[in-house]
């Protein structure tokens, strides 16, 4: 058994910098990472990172109020009012915190961070580096990480690369530790810790065409899930306006905040044809683009009924080499164009999760001495809908406040807690693993997987109805029972990655399932979920949370208020 004072699971943005706060509070803290910290899908965001800082030249009276207000406006009024505002009165904080640990980020003439506008944002405020945000923000965190890793004689920083946590084990409502698979070495291990912090990412790859890298399957989500703690509002689920035809390779908001045009097949900029996106046009909320992308190819306004095009032509060269660079090698070498010359053909795709594990503005679960932070949390900050910018600022805001209250915490309580509940927890684990190993089903994991891809995809996407949903849980439950039958090919224990794909599978499925429970349930449209049976948003029965609880039977929801605070719902006109 292995302890650690702290153990944070997940390497990427949320969960270093909850590392770090640790450190910066005399906690001796653990990352367990499924990969290298650098490999998280965190270094995969683009566009940029909003704070109001008041640096473009429309941007100069930018306040914090005006930030939480578009945040709460584009979350479709679902978004905790309190979380919002801790959220955007943090944020230029921590840019200037990364700033000074030598983020590079693009600068004004003036030397000042720049910033570009975003959707549904009423100033330009999103902080940018080039088109590679996601990048330079991961890689000066690590490079924090690497400090107390180099510098320290007491290991006040430990990395666990390539170790995947299979159980969170909680003790009389206490977390005491976690099971982790060592992926290269195929051995089960039990963590004991004084907190544990989940930071491990979204559930894109519930979905076939998605953004999202394969890792993002969310099993961060479904071990707590498992283990007692409930999941939130997972039925909001966000559908970029713009992915690459084929690839869905993520095409940053930033092309349109530069000023990108999306053209249906008559050349013409069909934003302007419907009411909710005529006056932002092509910088309106993201839910609302997508939809409206979908609206037009489905009434003929498409290429091949499936996309349009986003033209950069206009921006010439030069712009798009300095702020566009990474977009352009996207372009040139998975769609054969060049975005100088060529229109790029986009359609939307699953971005991001909403929803997630519950917790407070503190990163508090219903667990004492387990947090959660960043895409695998939902705090809520982002409620139905998600601005962009907003994920990166989520990330580096809560990861930091769940490594503090969870330092204190710690520092708190003494003593090593629950040995014999961790050791328990590792003998069912490693049963639970041997049974996959020597099944003798005949049903193929990645079988499985495609075709939960393909429920989700067709069947709980941009727009929903009640006999689709219905179909898709019906569906997702055919697939879990085939789940108990799965047969592996290779089943020796050492880099095993069919053995590690297996398992989270069951995650994968058990998740979707709560996504599309939640989707069925509620019976109106706000934000990202769109009920084409229900079409209106209702507040006076459904301005409330979905709150998921794991049985056996399936996912068993509850609700709770969503915290109202200044800004009180209204029709969300753009």
């Amino acid at each position: 058994m292995i302890y650690h004072e702290a153990i944070v699971v997940g390497g990427g943005l949320a969960g270093l910098r909850a590392a770090i706060e640790l450190n910066r509070h005399n906690v001796k803290a653990a990352v367990i990472s499924k990969v290298h910290p650098l490999r998280s899908h965190s270094v995969a965001a683009q566009g940029g990172i909003n704070a109001p800082l008041g640096n473009h030249p429309r941007g100069v009276h930018d306040t914090w109020e005006k930030h939480a207000f578009d945040t709460v406006k584009g979350s479709d009024y679902l978004a905790d009012q309190d979380a919002v505002i801790r959220m955007v009165k943090d944020a230029a904080n921590r840019i200037y915190e990364m700033e000074h640990w030598g983020c590079p980020f693009s600068r004004t003439i003036e030397g000042k961070i720049a910033q570009r506008p975003f959707g549904g944002a009423g100033f330009p405020r999103a902080c940018y580096a080039a088109d590679k945000a996601g990048h330079v923000l991961l890689h000066t965190l690590y490079q924090q990480i690497i400090q107390f890793k180099q510098t320290s004689e007491r290991e006040e920083m430990v990395i666990y690369e390539e170790w995947m946590v299979v159980e969170l084990v909680v003790e009389d409502g206490v977390c005491v530790g976690v099971i982790a698979l060592d992926i290269m070495g195929g051995r089960l291990e039990a963590f004991q810790a004084g907190i544990v912090i989940f930071a491990t990412g979204g559930a894109g790859r519930i979905y076939g065409s998605s953004t999202n890298a394969l890792i993002n399957t969310g099993m961060g989500m479904a071990v707590p899930y498992w283990a007692g703690v409930p999941l939130k509002d997972m039925e909001f689920i966000q559908f970029h306006p713009t992915t690459l035809l084929g690839k869905n390779i993520l095409i940053t908001e930033g092309c349109r905040g530069e000023g990108g045009f999306l053209l249906n097949n008559k050349g013409e900029r069909f934003l302007a044809k419907y009411s909710d996106s005529k006056k932002d046009m092509e910088v309106a909320p993201r839910d609302i683009i997508a939809r409206n992308i979908v609206r037009e190819i489905m009434t003929g306004g498409g290429f091949d009924n499936s996309y349009v095009h986003l033209d950069l032509r206009h921006l010439g060269e030069e712009k798009i080499l300095q702020r566009l660079p990474g977009i352009r090698d996207i372009c040139r070498e998975f769609a054969g164009v060049d975005p100088a010359a060529d229109l790029i053909p986009i359609q939307p795709g699953q971005h991001y999760t909403m929803g997630g594990i519950d917790c407070n503005t503190e990163g508090e679960t219903g667990v004492k001495g387990f947090y959660a932070a960043g895409e695998a949390a939902c705090v809520s900050v982002h409620g139905a809908n998600r601005l962009g910018g907003n994920s990166l600022l989520d990330t580096i805001v809560f990861g930091a406040i769940a490594g503090g209250n969870a330092a204190r915490y710690v520092q708190g309580v003494g003593g090593k807690k629950g040995e014999n509940a961790l050791k328990d927890a590792l003998k069912r684990a490693e049963q639970r693993v041997d049974a996959v190993c020597k099944s003798e089903g005949n049903e193929v994991p990645a079988d499985i997987k495609v075709a939960l891809n393909k429920v989700m995809d067709t069947k709980v996407g941009i727009f929903r109805d009640a006999s689709k949903l219905k179909e898709a849980i019906t569906e997702i439950k055919v697939l879990q029972d085939k789940y108990k039958r799965i047969k592996l090919n290779y089943t020796g224990k050492r880099v095993n990655l069919s053995l590690e794909w297996a398992l989270e599978l069951k995650g994968s499925l058990d998740v979707a399932e709560a996504v599309v429970a939640g989707a069925l349930a509620r019976e109106e449209s706000r934000g990202s979920h769109f009920r084409i049976d229900f079409p209106k948003r209702d507040d006076a029965v459904w301005l409330k949370h979905t709150v998921a609880y794991f049985t056996p039977e399936g996912a068993r929801l509850d609700y709770k208020p969503v915290h109202i605070g200044p800004f009180e719902p209204k029709e969300r006109k753009y």
